[in-house]
């Protein structure tokens, strides 16, 4: 766990807002407040939230790297949660395309609290270039109970939830549970039924979620 600098600027909105996203109102227990490092402007964009395994696969890193380069270039804002594996490959592709191509990190620690501490510089990043949002207090850590409690704010903000890769007992698969049940697009990219990282992506799929075999899959599929 590593602490920031102070950052250049930190918001605190309200629910009922006028800056407060609508989309979090879909949640039945809404954030009372954010804390948002960034440009406030772009939570009016549209979002995909892009998520999956901490221990990622070379081949799942680059998934979620070309996936998010091709749903930020078609205009869509990149959401994740700043893990390591898939959510940092996610961010730091988005960022890597430079202006005009905007990534949005969900903390589950306050947002002048960086964890893991190795994404300390990708936060930094992120900040300056697009926004780190979490419900959590200034300064509070990261405990296990934030981080269903953040996949619920991903999950609410996003449009679709794209699963690069998952085991069968996922944070993610609770992202994507949630997505569904809130009426969001939920896709899945397949993989080996001998792979224990694909387990959780083959199961979405069985249970009803569009398997994405590249990013045209995706945008085919979504309205914005």
């Amino acid at each position: 766990m590593s602490k920031t600098t102070q950052p250049k600027h930190i918001v605190r909105i309200a629910h009922g807002d006028k800056n407060y996203p609508p989309r979090l109102y879909d949640l039945y227990d809404p954030p009372e407040y954010l804390y948002i490092d960034g440009d406030l402007s772009l939570l009016t964009m549209p979002m995909i939230a892009i998520v999956g395994s901490r221990n990622a696969s070379i081949e799942g890193l680059n998934n979620a790297a070309t996936f998010a380069k091709a749903l930020s270039t078609a205009g869509l804002l990149i959401v994740s949660g700043l893990a390591r594996g898939v959510d940092g490959a996610a961010h730091q592709a988005t960022l890597g395309l430079g202006g005009n191509h905007f990534t949005m990190a969900v903390c589950g620690a306050g947002v002048d609290v960086i964890y893991p501490k190795e994404h300390l510089e990708l936060a930094r990043n992120i900040g300056k270039h697009g926004l780190l949002v979490s419900e959590q207090t200034l300064g509070a850590p990261p405990r296990p109970h934030h981080f269903p409690r953040r996949n619920r704010i991903i999950a609410a903000l996003s449009i679709g939830v794209v699963v690069v890769e998952a085991a069968e007992r996922s944070g993610s698969l609770i992202t994507a549970r949630l997505a569904s049940e809130l009426g969001r697009e939920v896709f899945a990219i397949p993989g080996s039924i001998q792979n224990p990282l694909s387990t959780g992506c083959n199961l979405l799929i069985q249970q009803g979620a569009k398997l994405a075999r590249n990013p045209s899959d995706v945008l085919e599929e979504l309205v914005f």
